[in-house]
C-alpha cells in the first residue's frame, strides 16, 4: 500500500478542525492512540493500541523530508486478546525505541485521511495521507496533498519531517 504524506505543526487548532469539518462535511472521528515503536534495521515498526484493546501492527518506510513524501506500508489487525503478548515478543526481540500517546481527529476528504493530532508532551500537528489508487502516481498524490494543504490553510513554513517519536526523543535530549 502507498500514500503521499504531509506533516505540519498546527498554529490554530480550533480553526483547522473547523476547516477539516467543512471540507469533509462530517464532524470527524476522535481516536485515542498509544503507539510503541520498535528497533528495526530500516523503516519504522509500531504497535498502535486503541481504547477498545485492539491494535494494529504497522511497518512503514518513508523519507524524513519536509513536504509531500511517498510512504509505503503494511498493516496487520490484532485483536485485544493478543496485543499484550505481541508487544512482549516484539519488545524482547527488537527492543522498543519510544512511545507516542495522542488524541487524533480523523476526517476523510475524498481519498485523503486528514489527521489532526494532539500529541502528549509535544503539541498539535496535522497529517495528510493521500491513499494512492493502484493507477495513481506519486505526483498525482502530491498534487492532491498540496491542494488540500492550501484549502486547510497550512503554511509551507509549518511543514516538518520525521515522526512524532523522533521529536519526542529530540526533546528528551535537549
Amino acid at each position: 500500500m502507498r500514500n503521499i504524506e504531509i506533516k505540519a505543526k498546527v498554529r490554530q487548532l480550533a480553526k483547522l478542525i473547523e476547516r477539516a469539518k467543512a471540507l469533509s462535511e462530517t464532524t470527524g472521528e476522535v481516536i485515542k492512540q498509544h503507539d510503541t515503536f520498535y528497533s528495526v534495521a530500516k523503516g519504522r515498526l509500531k504497535l498502535r493500541k486503541f481504547e477498545s484493546g485492539d491494535a494494529e501492527l504497522i511497518y512503514y518506510e518513508r523519507p524524513d523530508v519536509e513536504g509531500p513524501k511517498l510512504s509505503s506500508y503494511e498493516k496487520a489487525i490484532i485483536k485485544s486478546e493478543g496485543v499484550q503478548d505481541l508487544h512482549k515478543v516484539l519488545d524482547r526481540a527488537l527492543g522498543s525505541t519510544g512511545i507516542v500517546k495522542k488524541v487524533r481527529y480523523l476526517f476523510m476528504v475524498g481519498q485523503t485521511r486528514v489527521h489532526i493530532d494532539s500529541v502528549e508532551n509535544l503539541g498539535d500537528f496535522m497529517e495528510l495521507e493521500v491513499v494512492l489508487k493502484p493507477e495513481q502516481t506519486p505526483e498525482d498524490g502530491e498534487k492532491i496533498a498540496l491542494e488540500l494543504m492550501e484549502d486547510l490553510g497550512v503554511e509551507k513554513e509549518d511543514l516538518m519531517s520525521g515522526a512524532y517519536t523522533d521529536l519526542l526523543r529530540q526533546k528528551e535530549i535537549h
